[in-house]
């Protein structure tokens, strides 16, 4: 294992480019298990969680090329193999998504209740309940998600609890196979959901209405080969954007969409910084303290729980202070200590961080606890007098493509050893 040591107090100034969305990616890989045809992705960001999927979809006998840093072409013509044991799906939750195109395509899986970050649960029940409506038999088994559809499935009317992006994506992939129209009500309307209707869509499906909370489907499904370019990661550009606000920098953040930005650009503005398109994406700006301001997580377009760590860290060093409420993930707040350990006036009460901003951080040795919370604890040490190390940046590698690098082409010093 490696850890990273930074230190603190330089401004960022520079340009980094925005890799392709891990949450955008990893459904799209599950999705070629759906058709005999190849499907090509590219932009595919270079993360431990899309070569984790990648191998996931291999040992399912797809044909995985890699054609350079940012292209697979996936051939899942050979594909049979329906299982996905523990050793293969324990590294995250997402690989979950092979299970509906698994029990579409082939009738039957068998999935391993997968692992992931410790963030608190995330329930795969909305999964199972999803296949069940369209006609597939589901159960759990010596900790093995069970499913069987030898029929085939049927369309239906699917009213989701809660507007979650995995349920949404395992529901449309599944509809795809399904005979008849499958609608999707209190779908997600995540851009990496709309990215997924496009992705399926170039292999031939029939999607309507992703992006909104009503999703139609039409199957079954005449599948082609397609090939497919992969949005650039909000949460990527929404971090670097913070980064700039906390060292008081100016960064141009190149291919990043505004649009997938609504709610962070509208705070960013509302302490002090500032966000606005370029020719090339997004260039913030910040040449002061930032002010607090409260916020609260919601499913988009509200505030990213994913940018949540990422805030409270520039919250830590605001003038003023702040209530952060999480509503998505109950255990989202372990990198609390850790800030703690460098200076920063928190409290919690239950799901809400009360934050009073310091004028500094000093720097200390902290543990990352997951991929957000590590990011967060990289943002404090650029603002942090002295030396920061981040233990455990294991976890930055499964979502951040070359993070180290990408600063210290911006003015960081942040250098990376073993542990």
């Amino acid at each position: 294992m490696d850890k990273l040591q930074i230190d603190g107090g330089r401004r960022l100034e520079g340009t980094i480019a925005i890799a392709g969305a891990k949450n955008a990616a990893l459904p799209q890989i599950a999705a070629s298990l759906l058709s005999p045809h190849a499907l090509t992705l590219t932009n595919l960001p270079q993360v431990g969680d899309v070569a984790n999927m990648l191998s996931v979809v291999g040992r399912h006998g797809v044909a995985v090329n890699v054609a350079g840093p940012h292209t697979a072409t996936l051939n899942a013509g050979p594909a049979n193999h329906v299982e996905a044991p523990y050793d293969l799906v324990r590294k995250m939750r997402a690989t979950v998504l092979v299970l509906g195109p698994l029990v579409a395509r082939f009738g039957r899986a068998r999935v391993s209740l997968p692992g992931g970050c410790a963030i608190g649960a995330r329930p795969i029940d909305l999964h199972m309940k999803v296949l069940a409506q369209l006609g597939a038999s589901v159960a759990v088994e010596s900790g093995y998600i069970v499913a069987e559809a030898l029929s085939g499935l049927a369309g239906a009317r699917i009213v989701l609890a809660s507007p979650s992006v995995g349920a949404t994506q395992t529901a449309m992939m599944a509809a795809t196979y399904a005979t008849g129209e499958t609608e999707i009500v209190n779908a997600a309307g995540e851009p990496e959901v709309a990215d997924l209707a496009a992705c399926l869509a170039a292999m031939g499906a029939n999607i309507e209405g992703a992006g909104t909370h009503r999703i139609a489907v039409q199957g079954p499904t005449n599948w082609r080969a397609a090939r497919h370019h992969t949005i650039p990661d909000r949460i990527e550009a929404g971090t670097y954007a913070m980064a700039a606000a906390i060292t008081r920098g100016h960064l141009e953040l190149t291919g990043a969409r505004l649009e997938h930005l609504g709610a962070l650009a509208q705070m960013l503005e509302t302490v002090g910084a500032r966000m606005w398109p370029t020719d090339r994406g997004l260039m913030v700006a910040c040449d002061g303290r930032v002010a607090a301001a409260d916020i609260s997580t919601e499913p988009y377009p509200g505030f990213p729980t994913d940018l949540q760590a990422q805030y409270m860290a520039l919250m830590a060093v605001a003038d003023g202070a702040c209530a952060i409420r999480e509503t998505i993930f109950e255990n989202r707040f372990m990198h609390v200590p850790e800030l703690v350990r460098m200076g920063a006036d928190i409290s919690l009460r239950g799901s809400t961080a009360l934050v009073r901003g310091r004028t500094k951080l000093v720097g200390a040795p902290v543990m990352a606890t997951d991929l957000r919370a590590s990011v967060c604890l990289v943002l404090a040490g650029l603002a942090a007098e002295g030396q920061t190390t981040v233990s455990r940046v294991y976890h930055l590698d499964r979502g951040y493509e070359d993070l180290a690098r990408k600063l210290v082409r911006c003015g960081a010093a942040i250098r990376r050893v073993p542990e």
